[in-house]
């Protein structure tokens, strides 16, 4: 595919990254700094122009009469949606743009086919979302959803005394009674597929592939509390805590949010009115023992200035039990921050860049399988990709394991019209399945990648 990536900010150089790692694409990067062009063409095989993306002339240079697809990635809403339908009129080439003002959600679903666009999408919205899946499944740090929500990875850390140290992977099947599979684990700066031998300890960050039923029923059985918290509280009243305490209420959870700005209270009071405002500051401890979060089921950090976020997450974490969510725009200490334990760390920008890059990677179906769902686990460095098995596909009627893989790939869940199948060596993929690879490698397109 010929991508034009406009905008190179962190999401933007991340895209250009992970696009530029597969085979069978031509990425040209739009940006106005000169000396962010050049970092990014001298570490990447891409291309690169400098100029401003609303310039015809300068979508010109970049290719845009032939680009299949232009990502507008810059921090314009206005400049987005205007590259998107130029991109329309000069190459006819569909468009991926950010949008983040609530009101231009409105013209989008409107006219969506008219400025040419495939997805928009908003970061401050996708973080929400993503913070609500875990307060659902508070003992969870991730959780990634697959076979239309049928399917889920859950990745956790093994606490001290469980069950599971010690205990070798072959073994949790048989012992627990669960139909669960650990399709990766995380220990220190190491990360693994691990096989059936691989044994267990407290402390490892581990992801398990189960159905929802299986799943709670795993962490009952290692005893771990999986209920959804019944309440929470949200310091920072910007748009990703609108977002979030609009689908908590939605879902029953009782919400408090915490903002020091009087007008921004005013406008949170009439969008949402089921929830509890308080004007003050999110960073004064006062405050904070005063409004409960000694007692309150879940705490999220979501202010503009990330330093505040991770402080008020260790404040809260030295005060209660509760599950701690923190909100991390800045990506450049991601590794520094994870050795806080700050609870599950949220980044809307990696959020970004993974749903972008799951599209594009959508988009290059092919005749024998195609890509329903993709997401980064395993610390951003593993993928698990959900194929969807055609007739024909090298995969149909064959059991797994009479099929040679690459390294470092397991075959996870087999979907079979909506019938969850944790896979053993002798089940058997039909045409119509959905299956869920998970891999170190990364640029799978197709299910036959993974053979040898």
């Amino acid at each position: 595919m010929n991508i034009i990536v406009l905008g190179c900010g962190k999401v933007g150089q991340k895209i250009a990254e992970r696009l530029s790692e597969e085979n069978g694409h031509n990425i040209t990067v739009i940006d106005r700094r000169y000396d962010v062009v050049s970092s990014i063409i001298n570490h990447f095989d891409i291309m690169g122009v400098v100029g401003n993306g609303g310039d015809v002339d300068v979508l010109k240079e970049a290719g845009i009469e032939n680009a299949d697809l232009l990502i507008a990635i810059t921090g314009s809403d206005e400049l987005n949606l205007m590259a998107s339908l130029m991109a329309k009129k000069l190459g006819n080439c569909k468009s991926i743009a950010r949008v983040r003002r609530p009101e231009y959600h409105k013209i989008v679903n409107v006219m969506k086919d008219d400025l040419g666009l495939a997805m928009a999408i908003n970061p401050e919205r996708a973080a929400a979302s993503e913070i609500a899946r875990i307060l659902r499944f508070p003992t969870a740090i991730q959780i990634d959803t697959f076979a239309k929500g049928r399917v889920e990875i859950l990745k956790f850390k093994v606490p001290e005394n469980s069950v599971l140290d010690g205990m070798k992977v072959m073994d949790i099947v048989a012992k627990l009674n669960c139909d669960v599979l650990v399709c990766g684990v995380e220990r220190e700066n190491d990360v693994f597929i691990p096989g059936g031998n691989f044994e267990l300890k407290s402390g490892d960050l581990i992801s398990i592939v189960s159905s929802i039923q299986s799943g709670t029923q795993f962490f009952k059985k290692i005893g771990i509390k999986t209920n959804r918290v019944k309440d929470t509280i949200i310091i920072g009243g910007g748009d990703t805590a609108y977002y979030l305490a609009y689908l908590l209420i939605e879902t029953g959870i009782s919400v408090k949010i915490i903002e020091q700005n009087p007008e921004r209270c005013e406008e949170l009071l009439k969008l949402l009115p089921k929830a509890t405002i308080i004007c003050g500051d999110g960073t004064d401890n006062r405050l904070l023992i005063e409004e409960g979060i000694e007692n309150a089921a879940a705490v999220v950090s979501l202010t503009n200035i990330d330093e505040e976020n991770i402080l008020l997450s260790l404040y809260v974490k030295s005060k209660s039990n509760c599950k701690v969510v923190t909100k991390i725009n800045r990506i450049a200490y991601d590794k520094v921050i994870e050795s806080l334990d700050l609870g599950t760390t949220v980044y809307p920008k990696n959020i970004t860049a993974e749903y972008i890059i799951r599209f594009v990677r959508a988009k290059k179906n092919s005749i024998g399988s195609k890509i329903e769902t993709m997401h980064f686990i395993l610390d951003d460095k593993a993928e698990a990709l959900e194929f969807r098995i055609k007739e024909g596909s090298p995969f149909a009627g064959v059991s797994i394991d009479s099929v040679k893989l690459k390294d470092n790939i397991l075959i996870a869940c087999i979907n079979r019209g909506g019938k969850i199948i944790i896979p053993r060596g002798k089940d058997v993929i039909m045409p119509g399945d959905t299956v869920i690879v998970v891999t170190l490698k990364a640029g799978f397109r197709d299910i036959s990648d993974i053979l040898k």
